[in-house]
């Protein structure tokens, strides 16, 4: 695969959305209520938790691209088929894009985004490495703060009760 320079794939951020996988690492413990997996990053709106994901590369399946960034992110793989689906493709924009949408969305100060966006489950324990800080599973009813804007929103939005 080829990457392009710095500067060329920013003008790329800057004219085009960016086709990327959002995935959520789900478990059920014994007593049943399910969990979700988040890690902790530094980010634009400074250190957050949010969901897993990134960049769909040229000639990457999603598969791969999923399996690819559970790699680097948790070192580790998903249990997934050879040809997921997503469960929602949820819209990321930055913050002077689309002020009024009345639709479900995240915001990305980075890029405008279009997320397939997935459930999964993790083979293996995790590790947190690169732009994971920490990673840690949750209560959906009680997600830590502060969150990405718009990833607590995605996980009820795959599913996943949020109270």
């Amino acid at each position: 695969m080829s990457f392009l320079p710095d500067d060329e794939y920013a003008l790329v951020e800057r004219s085009v959305p960016i086709v990327c996988v959002d995935f959520v690492p789900v478990r059920n413990p014994h007593d049943g209520e399910p969990e979700v997996g988040l890690i902790l990053r530094e980010s634009p709106f400074g250190r957050v938790w949010c969901h897993l994901g990134g960049r769909i590369q040229r000639g990457e399946t999603i598969h791969d691209t999923l399996q690819r960034h559970a790699r680097e992110t948790l070192n580790t793989s998903l249990l997934i088929g050879v040809d997921p689906q997503p469960l929602r493709v949820h819209q990321w924009f930055p913050p002077t894009m689309h002020q009024d949408l009345n639709i479900d969305h995240g915001i990305d100060p980075r890029k405008h985004a279009i997320g397939l966006s997935f459930l999964v489950e993790l083979e293996g324990d995790p590790e947190p490495l690169n732009e994971a800080l920490e990673f840690r599973f949750f209560r959906p009813g009680h997600l830590p703060e502060p969150m990405w804007p718009g990833s607590a929103r995605l996980i009820e939005l795959l599913g996943v009760h949020v109270s």
